[in-house]
């Protein structure tokens, strides 16, 4: 993306207790070995000896099943992946600060229903109420700092509390508090100044001396305040020729929002004591691990730091966690007393730990995914399923025939290839998602059927897909009268330059992408869907606008 965030979401879990680790000091029963070798199946080939690796627990009914490391800890050095390696967790962090103020609040110390001015009279909520409750399920509107941009050009940067709430404080709010769900790292970040300011204590000692110390996570720190010297995972990024080492972030920017680094038998751990019934009563486990309800009475799928999903239709509860080098997810089925955590030390692939867990977890309550093998069509056979497709009001999905591939656009993002598994079926790569086609009594295609974990989304087709934008030959000099770096916010610099009659863009801290010319003053991205168009500024000098995702950001050539 042209505008892109580096940290993401957030990663979570709920297991069973310590016997869990019991097992480990002796040979499993065989029905555990034989899960164990049909998880390990199912899902070994995801990842590749020399490249970055993972770790994956998995507990059923209060035992060890799985627990196991794969490919590389550092591909650089090569040195192996091993289970007991930490790694950064990325915004699994959020559990542990929702944790943190639920432990508060039933010490009276706050109500989540407070005016977040009551511990932050400072903040500028615009003539609005936004309340701790609105913070913890991403239901604000306040901006979320890590999608701003110049984010990525300031991540290295060593920043107090207090300047990174000045960061994004005065922007407007993006709607009214409780009336939409927008994940949202701002919040977060504000519920750990919240309880710093209530215990008097820095976010990192709090969780500390709160949780960590007395569920005996030795394992599991504020980075750059562990207590113990365990073996660490680098991270790792994609690069032209394989991985290179991650984009450097301070943790003071993650902070109460992603900054944590652990284990998989440390996050078992944390599992178990919420299983057992630590920290917090069960009404405030409950009411984190409940959808929250907008104004308007929908459901956000979302409780407190954790996501409220399914796994092959059984209720779940899951998160999913990114930051720079490391990629996460882990997830809880209740019903099956089951547990499982992947945390892998890449941020680009090659493996979707979200899927891994899925995969994994599917096996272990009897209910296996599909396994979709490519099977090859005739580029004639593609063209029945161009067109367009309603996912909803306003919202298009695109499917057209390029080349001898099928390409899959939905309105807003990146188009992506999509693989045939059947005459009418498609699969989208390192996903569990997959489409299939209906027709009509004369063949022609009438719909699409998206099916995802949990559920399926019927999407009539609309008509004719949209003939794809075409660029046009401008003279070279037009392009390089506007050519040069432009400044769109503090720190964030667009740079466009030529090469032959080639065309490119870069962002601050981000790769560059070719641009094509649909005017001489406007060019657009093929890989991600943005605009950059030209318009006057003072004394006629060029002011370049960025248009993508809805916003657009101008800015004047610098000299």
């Amino acid at each position: 993306m042209l505008l892109r965030t580096a940290i993401c979401a957030a990663v979570l879990l709920l297991c069973q207790p310590h016997a869990a680790f019991a097992q480990d000091a002796s040979a499993p029963a065989a029905g555990v070995q034989d899960l164990a070798g049909r998880i390990d199946g199912v899902i070994a080939p995801h990842f590749k000896a020399d490249a970055p690796g993972g770790t994956v627990v998995v507990v059923k009914d209060g035992k060890t099943v799985l627990r196991k490391a794969y490919g590389m800890a550092d591909v650089g050095k090569g040195a192996r992946m091993t289970p007991d390696m930490a790694l950064r967790l990325g915004s699994i962090t959020k559990q542990f600060t929702a944790a943190g103020i639920l432990m508060l609040a039933e010490e009276g110390k706050l109500s989540v229903d407070d005016d977040i001015t009551k511990y932050l009279p400072d903040y500028p909520t615009q003539g609005k109420k936004i309340t701790i409750e609105h913070l913890l399920t991403h239901t604000s509107g306040i901006v979320s700092y890590t999608s701003q941009p110049g984010f990525r050009a300031r991540m290295t940067q060593d920043l107090s509390v207090a300047q990174m709430i000045d960061s994004f404080k005065n922007e407007p709010l993006e709607f009214e508090p409780g009336s939409r769900y927008r994940y949202n790292n701002s919040g977060y970040f504000l519920l750990g100044a919240i309880i710093e300011k209530i215990s008097g204590q820095p976010y990192a000692k709090f969780v500390e001396q709160r949780i960590f110390v007395p569920l005996g996570m030795t394992h599991t720190a504020y980075e750059g305040f562990e207590r113990s010297k365990d073996p660490t995972a680098a991270g790792h990024t994609a690069a032209e020729n394989g991985y290179a080492p991650p984009i450097r972030v301070s943790m003071s920017q993650p902070y109460a929002a992603g900054a944590l680094v652990s284990t998989v038998d440390d996050l078992a751990r944390w599992d178990a004591a919420i299983g057992s019934g630590k920290l917090l009563k069960p009404a405030s486990w409950n009411k984190a691990f409940t959808s929250y309800r907008l104004s308007d009475g929908k459901e956000t799928n979302y409780g407190y730091g954790w996501e409220v999903t399914q796994l092959q239709g059984v209720p779940a509860i899951g998160h999913g966690g990114g930051i720079p080098g490391f990629s996460t997810y882990a997830m809880r089925v209740p019903e099956q007393k089951l547990y499982v955590a992947v945390l892998t030390n890449s941020d680009s692939g090659p493996v979707n730990p979200g899927m891994v867990a899925r995969k994994a977890a599917g096996v272990a309550i009897g209910k296996p995914y599909r396994d979709f093998k490519e099977v090859a069509l005739e580029p004639a056979a593609l063209d029945a399923f161009n067109g367009s497709y309603e996912v909803e009001k306003g919202v298009q999905r695109v499917f057209r025939r390029d080349g001898d591939k099928l390409v899959m656009q939905r309105t807003g993002r990146p188009p992506v290839t999509v693989k045939a598994f059947s005459p009418n079926g498609f699969f989208l790569p390192n996903s569990l998602e997959y489409f299939e086609f209906a027709r009509d009594d004369k063949g022609r295609v009438t719909q699409v059927t998206q099916h995802y974990d949990g559920g399926v989304l019927v999407q009539p087709r609309t008509g004719d897909a949209p003939a794809p934008r075409e660029a046009v030959r401008i003279a070279s000099t037009a392009f390089d009268s506007r050519a040069g770096r432009y400044e769109l916010r503090p720190g964030f610099v667009m740079e466009l330059t030529r090469e032959g009659d080639r065309y490119f863009a870069q962002a601050t801290g981000q790769r560059k992408l070719e641009i094509f010319a649909a005017r001489d003053d406007v060019f657009f991205s093929r890989e991600v869907d943005a605009e950059i168009a030209f318009a006057k500024g003072e004394g006629d000098a060029p002011v370049l606008v960025l248009k993508q995702g809805g916003r657009e950001l101008r800015g004047a050539r610098l000299q």
